[in-house]
């Protein structure tokens, strides 16, 4: 089991990456948060989204402090995490609070725990203007404002405002969840978080080479799937083809994907960007159009044509499984490759007064073909704003 509850308050989970050990992480968060899985999004509860990045983790309930029972529930707190023998940096240990309102006490209670290196809020600015060298990332809710300035003003930190956002944007299973901000506070945690409690660190590259081998070379769907989280999903944003979710996502790439493919495919590497939980690439897709290839081209009957088309991967990796994939291209330079685009065609407004249906337009269709390609490869080997020169014409 990756989880264990140690009591009603506090529990613990491994690390689920494949190395199975990292730094330690506590979660400090509401005592009446819905901490459940939600069938609306694949993001798991933070106790595992965490352990899925690779960390040991302690996740905390927290009712108001009363007394000295937040010391000894953090000491407690600590203690159960240290004792996880996948817990490396054991006196170096990150928090984040998940926490409408962060107390006073709280805030005592970490700064007297000398193994706690670092603080991430969630939903709210400390209420506290006491001294600390604690570095502190906060994700605020709303807009920036000069009162949402001045809170915290003595702690070491930095902020992120999400506009228009509440408290728990960053819960799934809260009604207030909001996918791309807590996408994209998730990986700024990271960036604060990781320099600071010692990792973990992992070969992203070597993560996506590895997916990319079982899927276009060894052509596997069960090792291609042992690179992925538990619940992963591939979005083809211009065909909304994919799957979302591990049996989905399976017989995807087992009826639509991996053995549809051509022989001859070969995806071109142009450039690569590693972020801290990303791999963003520009690649070619190559390959000649002998079979239906439904995830690219849907329902188009083989030509015969070869293509190469101009790819943008962003990857997302969490510890080191992907997550996600979001690939796209350029649709119509696909099929202006297969033949399947005209020059012109009809323009079915009127221009400078003159109804289309009197007269009839027609315009140049801007859409390049393997030119695209090349000049992604080279950015000299066509010249341009040529299509700078296109018009319309008629034709009535």
């Amino acid at each position: 089991m990756a989880q264990a509850d140690v009591d009603s308050k506090l529990s613990t989970a491994v690390p689920l990456s494949r190395r199975g050990h990292g730094p330690g992480l506590l979660l400090l968060v509401d005592a009446d948060l819905d901490l459940r899985k939600h069938d609306k999004t694949l993001d798991p509860p933070p106790l595992y989204k965490w352990a899925e990045e690779g960390f040991a983790v302690a996740q905390l309930r927290l009712a108001k402090p009363e007394g000295d029972s937040i010391h000894e529930d953090l000491r407690l707190a600590l203690s159960e995490l240290s004792k996880l023998p996948t817990c490396d940096e054991k006196d170096k240990i990150g928090v984040i609070i998940y926490a409408s309102a962060v107390e006073p006490g709280v805030l005592e209670a970490i700064k007297a725990c000398p193994e706690i290196c670092a603080v991430v809020c969630y939903g709210s600015l400390p209420a506290s203007n006491a001294d600390s060298e604690l570095p502190l990332l906060a994700h605020v809710p709303g807009a920036r404002s000069p009162e949402k300035q001045n809170l915290g003003e003595g702690l070491c930190g930095k902020r992120h405002y999400y506009a228009n956002k509440s408290p728990f944007f960053a819960i799934p299973a809260h009604e207030d969840y909001h996918p791309p901000s807590a996408s994209v506070a998730h990986t700024r945690t990271l960036s604060f978080l990781k320099p600071l409690v010692g990792g973990p660190y992992f070969d992203l590259e070597k993560v996506w080479d590895e997916h990319t081998y079982w899927e276009f070379e060894a052509r596997s769907v069960e090792e291609t799937m042992a690179t992925m989280v538990e619940e992963p999903y591939v979005n083809h944003v211009p065909t909304l083809t994919g799957g979302i979710g591990r049996q989905a996502l399976t017989e995807f790439y087992r009826d639509h994907f991996i053995f549809s493919n051509p022989p001859d495919t070969e995806l071109e590497l142009v450039s690569r960007t590693v972020g801290i939980d990303r791999v963003v690439d520009e690649f070619l897709f190559k390959a000649t159009h002998d079979r239906t290839i439904d995830w690219l081209a849907p329902g188009i009957p083989p030509t015969g044509r070869y293509i190469s088309v101009p790819f943008t991967s962003v990857v997302n990796i969490r510890g080191d499984r992907l997550y996600h994939e979001h690939i796209s291209w350029d649709q119509a330079t696909l099929l202006r490759q297969l033949d399947l685009l005209p020059d012109y065609l009809p323009f079915p407004f009127e221009i400078a007064g003159e109804p289309a249906a009197k007269t009839g337009f027609e315009y140049c269709l801007p859409v390049a073909g393997v030119e695209s390609a090349r000049k992604l490869a080279n950015q000299s080997s066509v010249e341009s704003n040529a299509m700078l020169q296109y018009g319309y014409r008629k034709t009535g």
